[in-house]
């Protein structure tokens, strides 16, 4: 029996390579979305300008746009672990550089913000084809849904954290803060099972990033749930960010429905997570685009005249079905592209639902100025419900795979269970 065999019978929890893997996805996880919220706490202090932040965050995801395509060619050509480190390191050197640059020199941020941004895109597409190498193909899905878990949990209590820190530390310790994170990301996770990197390819970027690309196509599924993914970021996660706190202001006329709402899709989420860890692999594909297409009771929520607890429990929902999908789609990503190509492909992933969902941010209020809030939310809500609707009509959709082979087997004993 071999090692990875021999680890497969036990939970993904007591496995040495995937906790370090773990820990330095968490890391960069709570770097990643720590930035934008302690930058917001330097808007609050005054040590920054509200056209200075919009500006920093704009520069971070010129760089995350810019270094993600990257990433997955070199993780896919080199070592995905080197490429997890230099990444890492690379977003580390960016944090005292913001300190440093934090009320004296805007250009010096900027410039740090870009180097941030491409730290974190590089390692994203790493860290997702690191997961396949650490993980075996059994566990995959737990190991998935406690990296979501941490995310979650992270997301859940950071702000709270963030902010005490801030009161205790300022603003700039916060910032060197960052970096230390980023370094814990670098350097705790292990090396994947690749025993020496790929032959060295003469191939340029272009033509390695195609490949990945075409590697994606084969696979009509996979096409099918990130048009789906990319419609319901630009229109649901747009109304969350634009039109939730407009309306808890001007409707409800409290703030209060917006933190409600804002945690519940959390708690969701987590209850999410928790449940998938536990799905066996009967129709996930249909089962996780149910999931995505629940996100459309958030913005339809938010169209009607309800109770303020309707709008808190939609978004309960939506959390829970968003990692309904999420956990599945990773998982298959994982399992079903070819190994050599699977950083190209998770690259394209983020590529375009998250690269296009600025999009949708930049639209949506000028979209309610023209049309009003009510046509514009349920317009949004209509998308979401079809969107997913239409990739579970793509005839490999229902199991998330394209080959007709049995799906590895699941274990259904929980998270930290034997």
């Amino acid at each position: 029996m071999t090692t990875r065999t021999a680890r497969s019978s036990k939970s993904v929890l007591l496995d040495i390579a995937f906790l370090r893997l773990w820990s330095g996805t968490t890391a960069s996880g709570l770097a990643t979305w720590a930035l934008p919220f302690v930058l917001g706490l330097a808007v609050l202090d005054r040590s920054l300008s509200p056209s200075a932040l919009g500006l920093l965050l704009a520069a971070r995801t010129a760089g995350f746009l810019a270094a993600v395509a990257v990433g997955g060619v070199l993780a896919d050509r080199h070592s995905r672990r080197g490429v997890v480190l230099w990444s890492a390191l690379a977003a580390a050197a960016a944090a005292p550089l913001l300190a440093a640059g934090l009320g004296r020199s805007l250009p010096l941020m900027c410039a740090a913000a870009v180097l941030s941004g491409a730290g974190q895109g590089a390692c994203r597409p790493a860290f997702q084809a690191l997961t396949a190498e650490v993980v075996d193909p059994g566990r995959l899905q737990q190991a998935n849904a406690a990296l979501t878990l941490a995310v979650r949990v992270t997301t859940l209590a950071g702000p709270a954290a963030t902010a005490l820190l801030a009161v205790l530390l300022g603003t700039r310790a916060l910032l060197w803060g960052l970096g230390l994170l980023w370094l814990v990301a670098a350097l705790v996770p292990g090396p994947g099972v690749r025993s020496a990197p790929p032959a060295p390819r003469r191939a340029s970027f272009r033509s390695e990033f195609a490949d990945g690309v075409r590697e994606a196509r084969r696979h009509p599924w996979f096409v099918a749930g990130l048009v789906a993914l990319t419609a319901v970021c630009a229109t649901g996660y747009s109304v969350t960010a634009v039109a939730l706190p407009l309306i808890s202001r001007d409707r409800y006329g409290t703030e209060v429905v917006l933190a409600a709402a804002t945690t519940a899709y959390t708690l969701g989420a987590l209850a999410g997570a928790l449940a998938v860890a536990r799905l066996g692999t009967r129709s996930q594909g249909w089962i996780a685009l149910a999931g995505m297409a629940a996100y459309g009771v958030a913005p339809l929520s938010l169209a009607l005249p309800v109770h303020p607890a309707v709008v808190v429990g939609a978004y309960a929902v939506a959390g829970i079905g968003i990692e309904l999908f999420n956990v599945p789609w990773f998982t298959a990503t994982q399992r079903e592209m070819a190994p050599d190509k699977l950083a190209r492909v998770s690259s394209l992933d983020f590529m375009l639902s998250y690269g296009l969902a600025p999009l949708g941010l930049a639209l949506i209020a000028p979209a309610v100025d023209a049309f009003g809030a009510v046509p514009v939310l349920l317009a949004c809500a209509l998308t979401c419900f079809l969107a997913p609707a239409a990739a579970a009509a793509v005839p490999t959709a229902r199991h998330f795979s394209s080959s007709l082979r049995e799906l590895p087997p699941r274990r259904t004993r929980p998270l930290g269970g034997r």
